[in-house]
C-alpha cells in the first residue's frame, strides 16, 4: 500500500517538518547532500547538530531521505520529493521581468502566423528559463476550413476537396447515393460551403445537425442524403496523426561529467521522445490534471529510466479544447518553486495566442 502525504504528515511533528523542508530546499538549491551541521545553521529552531541528526535518522527510517553513495550528508528520495512537492512547495506568480520576457519572445514569433513556430519558440524559451530541456507535445489540430467542394469521379464515387485556412489541402474519397446527379452534387457543395467556412468538420456537423429542419426545406431528398452521409464520412475519415514533439535544450541535460550509464539513460529518453512512445499516455495524464502536472523520476514510464523530473501544463485552442502540453525536463532537483509558475504562465500565453489567431482568421 502506497504511503500518502497525510501518513507522513501524521508521523512528523513541526520540528521534523521544518528540518525536512530546509533539507530539501538546500538540496534543490545546491544539488549536494545536506549534513546535520549545515542544517542546524539553516533552521530557525535552536537545535544542536546531534539533535538534527536524530531527526534525520527518523526521516531516513520513513524513506523520505537517504545517503547517496558514501556521502555523510542526506538527500531527499523520490518519495521525499513527492511529499515535499505535494505538501510544502510554495509557488508564487511569475515576476514581472519574466512575464515581459515570455510575452516578448512569443509575440514576436506569433507575427509569422505559423503555430509550429510559436510552439518551437516556447520550447526554446522554457529551456533557457529553466536550464533544462523544453518540451512541447502537440496533437494534430482539426483543419479549420476555408473551402469545400465535391468532384464526381464516377457514378458511385466523388472526391471531396478540403482547403484549410492555413493553405493545407486534403482530398478524400466518398460514396455517392444511388441516382445522384451532377446538379445535386453542385447543390450539396454550395450548401456545405456556407457552413464549413471558419469551422472544423466536426463543428460544421454540429451546426448542420442543429438546423436539420431548415435543411429539409432547402434540399431535395438525394442532396440531403449526401450532406448527411458526406459530412459524417468526412469527419470519420479525419486523420488521427501521431503527436508532434518538440524538444529544445537537450545539451542542458547531458554533460561530460555524467557517468556512462547516466548518459545512456538520457539518450534512451530522447530516443523514446523521438519515436513518440508513451506520448499519448503522457498527454492523457496531463489533460486529466487540468493544470500543472509534476512527474518525478519513475512516476511516469517515459521518464522513469532517465530518472528525470518533468513539469507539464496543457494549453488550449480557441474552443477551450486541450490540444497539447508544454513544459520542462530536468533533473529531480529542479527549482520547482520557480519553474512551475513559469510553465503554467507560458501555457496560458500560448492558449491566448491560439485564440487570437483563430479570431483573426475568421
Amino acid at each position: 500500500m502506497a504511503t500518502t502525504p497525510d501518513t507522513f504528515l501524521s508521523a512528523l511533528n513541526d520540528r521534523s517538518q521544518e528540518i525536512f523542508r530546509r533539507l530539501v530546499e538546500r538540496y534543490l538549491d545546491t544539488g549536494m547532500p545536506v549534513g546535520s551541521r549545515d542544517l542546524s545553521r539553516l533552521i530557525q529552531l535552536e537545535l544542536s547538530p546531534a539533535s538534527v541528526r536524530n531527526v534525520m535518522a527518523d526521516l531516513e527510517d520513513l524513506g523520505l531521505i537517504a545517503a547517496p553513495h558514501t556521502s555523510a550528508g542526506r538527500a531527499p528520495t523520490q518519495q521525499g520529493l513527492r511529499f515535499f512537492v505535494d505538501t510544502m512547495l510554495e509557488t508564487g506568480a511569475v515576476d514581472q521581468s519574466e512575464r515581459k520576457r515570455i510575452a516578448r519572445h512569443m509575440e514576436g514569433t506569433a507575427g509569422q502566423g505559423r503555430i509550429e513556430d510559436v510552439l518551437s519558440e516556447a520550447s526554446s524559451l522554457l529551456s533557457g528559463l529553466s536550464h533544462g530541456a523544453g518540451l512541447v507535445i502537440a496533437t494534430k489540430a482539426d483543419m479549420v476550413l476555408k473551402h469545400i467542394e465535391f468532384v464526381r469521379l464516377d457514378a458511385t464515387r466523388a472526391m471531396a476537396i478540403l482547403v484549410g485556412e492555413d493553405g493545407q489541402v486534403e482530398n478524400r474519397i466518398m460514396d455517392l447515393p444511388p441516382g445522384f446527379t451532377a446538379s445535386a452534387l453542385q447543390q450539396a457543395s454550395n450548401y456545405l460551403a456556407n457552413y464549413v467556412v471558419g469551422r472544423t468538420l466536426a463543428e460544421a456537423r454540429q451546426v448542420l445537425d442543429a438546423q436539420r429542419a431548415e435543411q429539409r426545406a432547402e434540399l431535395d431528398e438525394l442532396t440531403q442524403k449526401l450532406v448527411d452521409a458526406g459530412i459524417a464520412t468526412l469527419v470519420r475519415q479525419s486523420p488521427t496523426a501521431e503527436p508532434t514533439v518538440i524538444v529544445r535544450g537537450r545539451s542542458n541535460l547531458i554533460n561530460e561529467s555524467m557517468a556512462s550509464d547516466e548518459l545512456v539513460r538520457m539518450r534512451q529518453l530522447f530516443d523514446a521522445l523521438e519515436s513518440k512512445d508513451g506520448l499519448l499516455e503522457l498527454l492523457g495524464d496531463t489533460e486529466m490534471a487540468q493544470g500543472v502536472r509534476i512527474f518525478i523520476g519513475s512516476e511516469n514510464k517515459l521518464f522513469s529510466l532517465s530518472g528525470s523530473s518533468v513539469i507539464l501544463s496543457p494549453y488550449k485552442d480557441a474552443n477551450e479544447r486541450i490540444v497539447g502540453v508544454l513544459g520542462v525536463i530536468g533533473p529531480t532537483r529542479l527549482n520547482y518553486a520557480r519553474i512551475v509558475p513559469v510553465v503554467d504562465y507560458t501555457a496560458h500565453v500560448i492558449s491566448a495566442m491560439m485564440a487570437r489567431q483563430r479570431r483573426g482568421s475568421t
